[in-house]
């Protein structure tokens, strides 16, 4: 097992497949140029099998591919179904414009559920967060997935004065549909324009609700990043990813592997370990993993004060959130 010095057992490894978008996010992107990884310093198949199989048998049960955005990696297809000869959960985060070319895929390999970013319902809006017109492809795509029987949560980042004014918009669609609404209280990464100003927090978000429809609290399980609700009488439910108001750091159990092959024991964590280049020189990559996760800090990579209105963006030491993974 794999144990950082606060008892925490980690289980649940995320692998950025590429640093590569069709979408232009800015809280993710930090400009519409931004320069790509080359691509022979990207894991390849061969090394991502290699190394999810070292973290697998450390004891990794889940692991989830992410990006930029991993399904427009060409070998994508390859790469899941490979993954899905191990013994553990396999799912996927997406901004869903390509998610119909998939379906047959996934299902093949046995995901089952699918997390789906989309941060408005307005087209208009969705271009001009995305800087692509893609609304409508995203949209059909993510009602598809749920026609065809997958879990289906849509990753929301709240931001005050952007799309706060839509959040009762997004409960509404729990109403008749099985979705899964999380609101992402927005996080400061490098070069995305945060501001403490931006961030819509939890009870926020719970008087919003409230104010509107009744509602109760679900039961949290272990190692849950989302506060969970539901709305009286309907389908589906929403949350709240609670990060910078009421952090969920006490039973993490996540380890994050950038596309360039960087492990990270955190989200906010400025050290990394470079496993990708030790596998390519021919070493065990087990004893880095072990470090890697010796030094995880017991709250939000050490970076970030209690109180996240004092936190100065521009002097934490981190990538862009396109640079981690999703």
């Amino acid at each position: 097992m794999l144990i950082d010095n606060h008892h925490r057992v980690h289980n649940y490894l995320r692998v950025s497949l590429t640093n590569n978008c069709n979408l232009r996010c800015f809280y993710c992107m930090p400009n519409e140029e931004l320069p790509y990884t080359a691509p022979a310093s990207l894991m390849q198949l061969e090394e991502i099998d290699q190394i999810a199989s070292t973290f697998i048998k450390a004891g990794v049960t889940k692991i989830r591919l992410t990006g930029g955005e991993p399904l427009v990696r060409k070998d994508a297809a390859q790469i899941i179904e490979r993954l899905s000869k191990y013994p553990v959960e396999l799912t996927l985060t997406t901004n869903a414009v390509r998610l119909h070319e998939f379906f047959d895929v996934f299902k093949k390999a046995g995901i089952r559920s699918l997390n789906i970013s989309l941060d408005t319902l307005k087209a208009v809006r969705f271009k001009e967060i995305t800087r692509r017109d893609q609304f409508q492809m995203v949209y059909d795509n993510l009602l598809r997935a749920v026609e065809l029987g997958f879990s289906v949560k849509v990753n929301v980042v709240a931001m005050k004065g952007i799309n706060d004014d839509e959040i009762l918009d997004f409960v509404a669609l729990t109403k008749n549909l099985p979705l899964h609404i999380r609101f992402i209280e927005f996080m400061p990464f490098s070069g995305n324009q945060w501001k403490d100003e931006k961030v819509i927090g939890w009870k926020e978000i719970l008087k919003i609700v409230g104010d509107e429809y009744d509602m109760v609290p679900l039961v949290r399980n272990n190692h849950d990043t989302a506060k969970k609700y539901k709305v009286i009488g309907h389908e589906g439910t929403f949350a709240v990813i609670s990060t910078m108001t009421s952090p969920f750091c006490g039973d993490c159990n996540r380890m994050r592997l950038t596309a360039d092959g960087k492990m990270k024991n955190c989200l906010f964590s400025k050290g990394e370990n470079d496993l990708l280049s030790a596998l390519r020189r021919g070493e065990d990559i087990q004893p880095l993993i072990v470090q890697n996760v010796k030094s995880k800090a017991a709250e939000r990579g050490g970076q970030i004060t209690k109180d996240f209105k004092t936190v100065d963006a521009s002097a934490m030491e981190n990538r862009s959130m396109i640079n981690i993974g999703g």
